[in-house]
């Protein structure tokens, strides 16, 4: 399993290949997604092994984006199907990183600590300082491919978001989720208020 090879390619592919419409799901994300589950394996004592598994997965988790924003996921498999093989990643791995981006499709369905590990990381930003910043570049998305129109309408899609999300994992339940609590209640707040 090469799994600079693999790296090397889906960064290339994704900084080539990502619509600048992709203010959220652009390269910087699945770099932050990478550098969060990577934290996160180490901290649960994750095999190097299985750690390489989930960083693969991560980068493959949004490559659909670079053909559509619908059904991502599903993309993301099957380029994962076509680029991994020759990259020395056998059948039975190929479909533990499959599963692995499937499971973050919202709603996430994790199956497995390393599915968990690749949910959490996708979402560590729910609970982390940069909350509104991050959030920010998802309504600029949103807005970009006439999904949201209005701040009022993102705020109430925020509210649902963070109601019905639970972080999969031990650590970031315990780390993320007060911080996460915070900003559900400002943004109660300010859609009561509007």
């Amino acid at each position: 399993m090469d799994y600079l090879a693999a790296k090397n390619f889906m960064l290339e592919k994704l900084r080539t290949e990502l619509s600048d419409k992709l203010y959220y799901h652009g390269l910087h994300h699945t770099l932050d997604v990478l550098n969060v589950a990577a934290e996160l394996c180490a901290l649960m004592g994750i095999s190097a092994y299985e750690t390489m598994l989930v960083k693969t997965a991560v980068l493959f988790h949004d490559a659909g984006f670079t053909q559509s924003n619908v059904e991502h996921e599903r993309i993301g498999c099957e380029i994962a199907q076509d680029c991994l093989p020759p990259l020395g990643y056998t059948t039975h791995e190929i479909a533990r990183i499959q599963g692995m981006i499937m499971a973050t499709k919202i709603p996430q369905s994790p199956q497995n600590t390393l599915e968990a590990i690749i949910c959490d990381a996708d979402l560590d930003y729910l609970g982390r300082s940069d909350f509104y910043a991050i959030g920010q570049t998802l309504y600029q998305e949103l807005r970009a491919f006439n999904i949201v129109d209005t701040i009022e309408a993102w705020d109430q899609i925020q509210v649902r978001f963070l109601e019905n999300h639970t972080f999969c994992t031990p650590i970031n339940r315990a780390r993320r989720t007060p911080v996460k609590e915070k900003f559900l209640e400002e943004l109660r707040s300010r859609v009561a208020v509007g």
